[in-house]
């Protein structure tokens, strides 16, 4: 059970959620001595401060849920997230160009929001939402986030069509091979859910549920 709570990123990312329930999440999340806790930039100094000793990683999202901003929003999101004390952003990439064919624009977009974590010193996930995208987009996507320094690559943000399944982390984990790491995330509330994907080539797991999954496994 420990190997898995090491890849697990607790997550609170909804809209109406309080510092009251980051410190919750924080405290919970020490408790299970996960890898990391995944909060709104808003929350990034809470929670900054909530794990500290903990040895956490305190990651954060840019562009979410849509990643409908203009870029130059995005690296704004970036820097200030990591001045608040973040170790990791999960940035959204402009799914929406792609799927209307503007590859240029997306790669473009990816390479300034890597480039911008990699000055602020901060590692960056690159989110897909795979559920608008084809298969092949999944495979564009994927490589060319590590063509733009890019150290991640994240299936999902939860508030898509869907979440993480274990197909897309099989087909992101062979277009990256061993040039990034993979994060699952979105509706992975289950043990047998967690481990198929890690098994499949996930590195991390986002969970909003991590003592649903944990609990399964003790």
């Amino acid at each position: 059970m420990a190997a898995v709570a090491q890849r697990i990123e607790a997550t609170l990312l909804a809209p109406e959620a309080t510092a009251d329930d980051v410190r919750a999440l924080c405290a919970d999340a020490a408790g299970r001595a996960v890898r990391g806790v995944c909060v709104a930039s808003p929350f990034v100094a809470v929670a900054r401060d909530a794990v500290r000793g903990a040895g956490l990683r305190v990651v954060t999202v840019a562009g979410f849920p849509t990643g409908a901003v203009l870029t130059a929003a995005k690296v704004a999101e970036v820097r200030a997230a990591a001045e608040a004390g973040a170790d990791e952003v999960d940035v959204v990439c402009a799914f929406g160009l792609l799927r209307g064919g503007d590859d240029a624009a997306v790669r473009s977009d990816l390479a300034s929001v890597a480039q911008a974590a990699a000055r602020a010193g901060v590692a960056c996930k690159v989110i897909l939402e795979t559920g608008w995208l084809t298969d092949a987009q999944i495979d564009e996507v994927s490589r060319w986030a590590v063509d733009a320094g890019a150290g991640w690559v994240k299936t999902s943000t939860g508030f898509g069509p869907r979440g993480a399944s274990v197909g897309d982390v099989a087909r992101m984990r062979a277009a990256v091979g061993e040039a990034a790491k993979v994060k699952a995330a979105g509706g992975i509330r289950t043990w047998e859910q967690a481990v198929a994907l890690l098994d499949a080539g996930a590195d991390a797991l986002g969970c909003s549920a991590p003592a649903a999954v944990l609990e399964r496994g003790a």
